[in-house]
């Protein structure tokens, strides 16, 4: 692969749209699960990650289990996507939130704790 090919695909890769999804950070030992809707899923798992690892995470609950069990206790993940549309009039948001809502229903109904 030449110059102008790699150029090329690094073009490429920085002109697709980030992944739309449905992230879940779950405690291993507990079964506990956040989760959440992202326009970003990659950058939102990367984002708690970070915070977790500072101590700053917005839950408490999680972030205590994060300085208890340490990150090997975790499992970060993103769990469904959303293909983004073509067509301007669906609402990627909607979609995601209808998503979230499904996952939480159905762990919820499997008796999942969630965060």
């Amino acid at each position: 692969m030449d110059k102008t090919q790699q150029a090329a695909l690094k073009a490429a890769y920085r002109q697709q749209a980030p992944a739309l999804g449905i992230i879940a950070l779950q405690h291993l030992p507990s079964g506990c699960v956040l989760l959440e809707r992202s326009r970003n899923a990659p950058g939102a798992l990367n984002r708690h990650r970070f915070e977790l690892a500072l101590g700053t995470h917005r839950n408490a609950r999680l972030q205590a289990d994060w300085r208890r069990d340490g990150a090997a206790a975790f499992r970060l993940a993103i769990i469904d996507t959303v293909r983004p549309a073509d067509d301007r009039a669906v609402d990627a948001d909607a979609e995601l939130d209808a998503l979230l809502a499904l996952h939480r229903a159905q762990l919820l109904e499997q008796g999942q704790a969630l965060y």
